[in-house]
């Protein structure tokens, strides 16, 4: 399973705001630029996101929907990125002390990402999380308001 944790040194709601504001996920989410939004209010459930998918010289474009939220703790996304397929992300923030303990848990669901995953692409997905989870207590921490602007 690619379940990590990491505490950020702020409050449940400083988390949530950079989870609510679209425009910032590409600032936390590797792999991604420029998320802006595509269909319905962010993060409402049925709401999507567009982004920049790249890698090296190869880039395309992905689109994350909103499946269930249950704000400022359960934020549960579907991430679509093309022919390589769609994983579940599932957020979950927590109340730790003065801090907030976050939780992701990602896994594959459609396509050749599905169909092909394995131990050995869980450990990959790790690592990515270790990423993720520091770019996006780096957003928090960082961010005074928490967001930019609303999607």
């Amino acid at each position: 399973m690619a379940v990590r944790h990491h505490l950020i040194e702020r409050p449940v709601e400083d988390v949530w705001k950079v989870f609510a504001d679209g425009w910032l996920y590409s600032d936390w989410v590797v792999g991604t630029s420029g998320s802006r939004p595509r269909q319905g209010t962010w993060p409402e459930v049925g709401s999507s996101i567009t982004y920049t998918l790249g890698l090296g010289r190869w880039s395309m474009e992905g689109t994350t929907f909103v499946r269930r939220c249950e704000a400022p703790h359960v934020l549960e996304l579907e991430a679509d990125s093309g022919w390589v397929g769609t994983a579940r992300i599932a957020l979950e923030v927590r109340q730790w002390g003065e801090n907030a303990l976050v939780t992701l848990d990602e896994h594959p669901l459609r396509g050749p990402a599905g169909r092909f995953h394995n131990t050995a692409v869980d450990a990959l997905i790790q690592l990515r999380h270790r990423s993720v989870l520091a770019r996006l207590a780096k957003t928090v921490e960082e961010s005074p308001k928490g967001t930019r602007q609303a999607v």
